[in-house]
């Protein structure tokens, strides 16, 4: 099942390059493969000191760094200028329903679940156009969402009613809306998590879930509503900390290569950016570190990964893994240029016309958030609830 992306290899060019780079300048490239968590409203010192040193793939913004609109509109703005020579990604996981980090005065969303049992594509859309004109007036460029996973398992802990649907296809048709509508607003969107968290009975903040399913039924079922994401243009997906023994007896999804490069990358076709999840969730580790983690995700065929705590020593040490395995391993700083690459051009995609953008001001801020308009939206999901 290949989607109609078009193919794109890395260019020589650019890869000599990346191999020939000083110590000093492949330091200074590494942390575009970084997306930092961190404590307070304000950029911290040690966030400010990997950039300056390693650079900086992209932020991700929760609860504790969210005061109100303009302070976020101002950490956004400063956020995305941390590295001057490659604009960083300012991301956040705003679903709806529990999973959701802006509160009022930013519209409130019902659980996706609201919008499958509608069955509506319209208001899909109209959700998504309203959820990424407030992200982009607070300068957030990149959403962890839509989910794509499907509500199989009513026990499930972790997916429930962020779910879309239980159909596939329901799922399929709803996320490629959303992911059609955020993008075509200027928000970058992540179909997230691949290969699969829906039918699971464990949550991988916590430990390591086990997906029994065979290949074929992950392929009619739970690779639909991710193939349709691809076809509908998706910036980025997220890999999920799952173990499918079916398609990898050894490694977890986030880490194995069969699963991110075999079947995302190469059997359903996807040419963007490829994403971890938190590497610090406890699915992961509790069996390996975080450095080791993200050796391994970006070997697998991940072009970034998610540090989210704000334990600026161990985003440190996790770049210092990847800067070793890369002058030790040539195959590994192949996939490194690769990852890089990929990055960019993404970046390129939706970062470009932010660069020169100023913070709107409170006044601004106020005529946008929790707009009548999007109230009425969020009601016409409500009612489904």
């Amino acid at each position: 099942m290949r989607v109609g992306a078009e193919e794109v290899s890395t260019p020589e060019l650019y890869r000599v390059k990346i191999q020939c780079m000083s110590p000093l300048a492949l330091r200074r490239q590494i942390g575009q493969l970084l997306i930092a968590g961190f404590n307070g409203a304000q950029p911290p010192v040690e966030l400010r000191s990997l950039a300056r040193e390693f650079g900086l793939g992209g932020a991700i913004l929760f609860a504790r760094n969210v005061e109100e609109p303009a302070q976020v509109a101002e950490l956004s703005f400063e956020l995305a200028r941390l590295t001057p020579d490659m604009p960083a990604w300012v991301s956040v996981d705003q679903e709806g329903g529990r999973v959701a980090r802006l509160k009022a005065p930013f519209t409130e969303w019902p659980p996706m679940a609201t919008l499958g049992r509608s069955g509506d594509t319209a208001l899909a859309e109209r959700f998504a156009r309203a959820l990424a004109v407030e992200l982009r007036s607070v300068g957030i460029t990149l959403d962890y969402a839509p989910v794509l996973d499907i509500h199989t398992n009513p026990k499930n802990p972790v997916i429930g009613d962020r779910a879309l649907a239980e159909k596939a296809r329901t799922v399929a048709d709803l996320g490629a809306a959303i992911v059609r509508v955020l993008q075509s607003e200027g928000v970058a969107a992540c179909g997230k998590h691949f290969p699969g968290h829906g039918d699971t009975s464990a949550d991988s903040h916590f430990e390591l879930p086990l997906v029994e399913h065979p290949p074929e039924l992950l392929r009619e079922r739970e690779f639909l509503p991710f193939a349709a994401a691809i076809a509908a243009g998706v910036a980025t997906m997220m890999t999920a900390h799952v173990f499918i023994p079916a398609l990898d007896e050894e490694r977890p999804a986030t880490l194995s290569k069969r699963i991110v490069t075999g079947l995302l990358r190469e059997e359903l076709g996807f040419q963007g950016v490829i994403l971890s999840d938190d590497l610090e969730m406890k699915a992961l580790a509790a069996e390996r570190s975080v450095p080791e983690s993200a050796v391994q995700a970006i070997a697998a065929g991940c072009d970034g990964v998610l540090v989210c705590s704000g334990n600026h020593d161990v985003q440190a040490a996790a770049l210092e893994a990847l800067v070793r395995e890369t002058e030790a391993d040539q195959a590994f700083s192949r996939r490194v240029d690769d990852a890089l690459v990929r990055n960019r051009r993404a970046k390129e995609r939706f970062l470009t016309a932010a660069i020169g953008a100023s913070p709107l001001n409170p006044a601004a801020l106020r005529r946008v958030l929790g707009h009548d308009d999007h109230k009425r939206i969020a009601d016409d999901m409500a009612r489904f609830a």
